[in-house]
């Protein structure tokens, strides 16, 4: 499931880049991206509250924080820091969220990471530089996008938390269509006052050595980089636990690349593909400690149950 979200996820590069080439701003792309997935979502996630209604109003704080974190939030902040930063450092500063969850675990859970798991983030950490191209010479740095892709750090971190935390009663379609919503609202909100540029592009744009019409890659990036990576992603998160969790998402670096290469066909370096080695090898190391630390005093649990999705 994890792994499904995060191919979904990794679609909107290739196909969200096809309307930024046709002179769409990235706050009107993503706005459009969130908008139409919280409509799509719209009806199944009211199906599925049927008789559920309290348990969304007890963890309406959690919804509203999903929504304006882990929807809206993230992507302002990595969007911004890719106006000061490349690509490769914005991705790979985001990317440190895993980092993050085991250092918020260790000081407010008092559960500090074992052996497998360091050795996991730094085998990921390599691979993300690798994979990311980072260290090839053509990164650029500024301290005003450092701090922005540290928010959307932050911000990735509180996705999986909140998620993690949120009452099983909740179903994990209601969690994806209620933060959505409260995602499209506050990117709505800040186009209106001006912080974010709604800036309309082209109406025919080019995707995969053809040129189509704007709507195809944002039914693309809606339906399927947004409605339903959230869900696959969220249920993927009460099965797995935060941690693991955020580091199964670090492969889609490496769904990113993929379709770069079948869609845009931007072929992956050797050193690539090294990286994205590197990445696997750090998730199994995260996914073995989990698996030798259960039932053992101080084991890493999930914030919650197991959920499976409706």
């Amino acid at each position: 499931m994890a792994l499904v979200s995060a191919a979904a996820f990794a679609t909107s590069g290739a196909f969200g880049k096809s309307l930024l080439v046709g002179g769409w701003s990235p706050g009107a792309v993503v706005t459009m991206r969130i908008t139409l997935a919280a409509v799509v979502l719209l009806g199944p996630a009211l199906w599925s509250l049927r008789g559920r209604w309290p348990a969304l109003r007890r963890n309406a704080w959690v919804v509203v924080g999903y929504g304006l974190t882990g929807v809206a939030g993230c992507q302002l902040a990595y969007f911004n820091a890719v106006t000061h930063l490349s690509v490769g450092v914005a991705l790979l500063l985001e990317y440190l969220a895993p980092v993050l969850i085991v250092g918020w675990l260790w000081l407010r859970h008092r559960q500090a990471p074992r052996r497998l798991t360091v050795i996991g983030v730094a085998l990921a950490v390599a691979g993300l530089l690798l994979v990311l191209d980072v260290l090839g010479g053509g990164a650029s740095v500024s301290p005003v996008g450092v701090l922005w892709g540290l928010g959307a750090a932050v911000c990735l971190v509180l996705y999986f938390l909140l998620a993690d935390h949120v009452d099983d009663d909740v179903p994990p379609l209601a969690l994806a269509g209620g933060g959505l919503a409260v995602g499209a609202a506050s990117l709505g909100l800040a186009g209106l006052v001006g912080v974010l540029d709604m800036s309309r592009g082209a109406g025919r744009v080019p995707l995969g050595g053809v040129v189509v019409d704007w709507w195809v890659p944002v039914l693309v990036i809606a339906l399927v980089a947004a409605a339903f990576a959230y869900v696959t992603g969220i249920a993927a998160v009460r099965m797995l636990g935060a941690k693991v969790a955020s580091f199964v998402a670090l492969t889609e670096v490496l769904f990113a690349v993929l379709f770069a290469w079948l869609v845009l066909a931007e072929l992956p370096t050797t050193v690539q593909l090294l990286g994205g080695v590197l990445i696997v090898g750090g998730l199994v190391a995260v996914r073995a400690d989990e698996a030798r630390g259960g039932g053992a005093a101080g084991e890493e649990t999930p914030l919650t149950q197991p959920c499976p999705i409706p």
